[in-house]
């Protein structure tokens, strides 16, 4: 039985951070991809930065290093680009994501967090 409990916690984190992005797809600020991503971050305008679970680690790590810089917060989604693409209410693949405005969402204040 205590798998499924861990099962549970899971399940119900990742619907918090898909809610609260739903929410700033709706109401905030935000821009999809790679390279858009890394302009936000050289300019200092990002505020947190979603990372798909599948993204190449060399392209991961540079933009943690660029994050790192413009004291940006970071969260690796837990699924793959499909599923993060899927949070965003788009029907593309989305490998990373850059919140400039979170608009009427609390995702900045309070970090999501998986377990």
């Amino acid at each position: 039985m205590a798998p499924a409990s861990q099962k549970k916690v899971k399940k119900s984190a990742s619907e918090s951070i898909n809610s609260r992005l739903a929410l700033v797809m709706k109401s905030g600020k935000y821009v999809l991809g790679y390279s858009s991503t890394l302009k936000t971050l050289r300019q200092g305008k990002a505020k947190l930065i979603i990372i798909a679970g599948n993204c190449p680690p060399l392209r991961k790590s540079e933009l943690e290093y660029y994050a790192m810089l413009s004291k940006t917060g970071v969260h690796h989604y837990s699924g793959n680009n499909i599923d993060l693409g899927t949070a965003c209410g788009k029907y593309f693949r989305v490998g990373v994501l850059a919140i400039i405005d979170a608009g009427d969402s609390d995702i900045i204040s309070k970090p999501p967090t998986d377990a």
